[in-house]
Formats: structure tokens, C-alpha cells, sequence
């Protein structure tokens, strides 16, 4: 059996490939080697994927591709931890823009974007990723991410910038003082994950003048940070995958209609395409 693994920071889907069925469906945490340890992801997959290691005796391909997974040491991280839960499968581990790549462009050339928990881009050749200056992280990149909506948030609503009748909203959905945030972000594991949390409040104001003005904000620094840093983007197709960019797909195609970038697919979990690709190509 082939297991293939879409990882970001905040969860990990997992496709079990078995013949003559439907393939078989999992949800873990995210196993980001930047913000876990070895120890960490094995206690995650023992405790939350009980049901996948279940099937460890009869796996003989892993195939990973994870946020965080962009350097030869953090490849070794994964591999490691599913080593020890997987001893007889084959194991390989890249980043998720590969993944990403794969699940969108298939064999042809284009830019792959992600935005989701955090946001990334490369170029594809139609065989290898290349990766360029992005990819910073929640503190000094991750434009258009749910990191980045969510950061904006907590500060338009500390520093009460936002309107009155929002403010009013989003004090009922969650509770946010100073000291919470600078302990969450600060002093507490899994800063970007707690700052992205927010980040689905901009669906209950999307209709709202404030809400399609920072949604506007976050695609707009996106496009030109990391989409125009290509200077043939015009050339190609620019593919998007993660939970932002499907559920505000209508407000990305259109700002990036108007800097002139052309659209192709927009994925939510580009888990499913993936395990296509890679049985197609081991076939």
C-alpha cells in the first residue's frame, strides 16, 4: 500500500491507497519539523492516527511532503519519527511546495502558491521546484496567510482600529487581552497556529466594507511580495492551494485579475490530487 501525507503547520491529511477501494482517509495534527520534535510527531501519530498505524505491517510506501520540510535536516526529523511507526515502509520526505506542485501543475511548468496556516511560493519547471526568497515564516513572511489575517486582527483589535459594531463581534467570539496574546505568541509553542485561529472570523465579516478591505490587504501584499518577485509570472499559470485561499477564492481570482496574474486551480486540500499523481507516476 502507498500512504501520501499533506502536512502544514496546523493539521496533516493522510491517503492510504488500497487496491480495489476507496482509499482511506485520516487527520492528524500538523507535523511541521520546525515547530515539533521527533518525540512530538511519533506521540501525535500514536495517539490521533492509532487507526493509520494500524495498518503499518501492510504500507511499503510513504510519500510526505510537509510544511517546514525545505532542508535536508528537517527531512531527516519526519523520516525518523515514521521510521519508528513504519519500519518496512519506503520513506520520502519533501516540502509541501512540491506537494503542491505535483497536485496542481501535474508535468507542467507554473507557480505554486500556498495559503493556508502560512503562505509560500516557487516555481515549477515541470519536473523540480524552485524555491526562491520567500517562505519567512508567521513573524517575517506568511503575506496572505491565515497567520497574517489573524496577526491583523488581534492587532486592529487591541490598538481599536476596527469599527465599533466589529470590535463588538469579535469580543463575543473570543476572548483577547494583551496579556493572553503576548503569552500566546511569546511564551507558548504554536504561535502561528494560535494567531491563524482568528483567521476564520474573516468569514463571518466578509461582507462587511472592513472585512473586503483586508482581505484586499493581505492578497494585494501577497501578489506583490512574492508573485511579482517572478519576473515572467505573466507567462505562466498561478495554482493555490490551502484552506484561505479555497474559501475566499472568489476575492483572490479577482485581485489577482487585477495585477494581471493569471489563475489556475485553487485547492483546499490538495491531498487527493496528490495521491493520484503519485500512483499515476509509479504506475
Amino acid at each position: 500500500m502507498i500512504l501520501v501525507a499533506d502536512s502544514g503547520s496546523t493539521k496533516t491529511d493522510w491517503l492510504l491507497a488500497v487496491p480495489q477501494q476507496n482509499p482511506l482517509e485520516f487527520r492528524t495534527d500538523g507535523l511541521n519539523p520546525y515547530f515539533r520534535t521527533e518525540k512530538e510527531m511519533v506521540k501525535i501519530l500514536q495517539e490521533q492516527g492509532a487507526d493509520l498505524v494500524a495498518h503499518a505491517h501492510e504500507i511499503h510506501e510513504i510519500y510526505f511532503f510537509g510544511a517546514g520540510c525545505s532542508s535536508p535536516d528537517r527531512h531527516e526529523i519526519v523520516s525518523n519519527a515514521l521510521s519508528q511507526l513504519f519500519p518496512k515502509a519506503y520513506i520520502s520526505v519533501d516540502s509541501d511546495l512540491l506537494g503542491c506542485a505535483y497536485a496542481t501543475c501535474g508535468h507542467e511548468k507554473g507557480l505554486c502558491c500556498v495559503l493556508g496556516t502560512g503562505s509560500n511560493i516557487s516555481f515549477f519547471d515541470g519536473e523540480e521546484v524552485h524555491s526562491g526568497k520567500h517562505g519567512l515564516g508567521y513573524i517575517l513572511g506568511d503575506e496572505g496567510s491565515g497567520t497574517w489575517f489573524g496577526k491583523a486582527l488581534i492587532t486592529e483589535y487591541l490598538y481599536g482600529n476596527m469599527p465599533a459594531d466589529i470590535q463588538k463581534l469579535f469580543s463575543e467570539d473570543y476572548t483577547v487581552t494583551k496579556e493572553i496574546v503576548i503569552q500566546h505568541v511569546y511564551q507558548q509553542a504554536g504561535a502561528n497556529s494560535y494567531l491563524a485561529s482568528f483567521a476564520g472570523f474573516m468569514n463571518k465579516i466578509r461582507e462587511t466594507d472592513y472585512g473586503q478591505m483586508l482581505i484586499k490587504k493581505g492578497f494585494d501584499e501577497f501578489i506583490e511580495t512574492n508573485i511579482k518577485s517572478y519576473p515572467q509570472y505573466h507567462r505562466y499559470k498561478c495554482h493555490f492551494v490551502g484552506s484561505i485561499a479555497y474559501v475566499f477564492g472568489e476575492e483572490l481570482k479577482r485581485h489577482c485579475e487585477s495585477h494581471e496574474v493569471k489563475v489556475g486551480k485553487i485547492l483546499r486540500q490538495p491531498i487527493y490530487d496528490l495521491l493520484q499523481f503519485i500512483v499515476g507516476r509509479d504506475a
